[in-house]
């Protein structure tokens, strides 16, 4: 068995990308809803986000889970 292993590289994290935490409380926009959530997971380009079943119904997505890159979402 052949193992490839390629070192991560390192990249700089934004300041605001480093201020965020689970449970934080954002708003994003989508499919013209304003949707507001809490911070589920933080990952290196964008954050999984809880939503309401409602707002998941409104933006017409199958699960009250959904992921928002960290450009297009403001902290409330």
């Amino acid at each position: 068995m052949i193992r490839l292993a390629f070192p991560r590289r390192e990249r700089p994290v934004s300041d605001f990308v480093a201020a965020r935490h689970i449970d934080e409380e954002i708003s994003f926009v989508r499919n013209d809803h304003e949707v507001n959530g809490t911070i589920h997971k933080i990952l290196e380009n964008s954050v999984i986000v809880k939503i309401s079943e409602e707002d998941a119904d409104r933006i017409g997505v199958a699960s009250n889970l959904t992921v928002v890159s960290h450009k297009n979402y403001s902290v409330d």
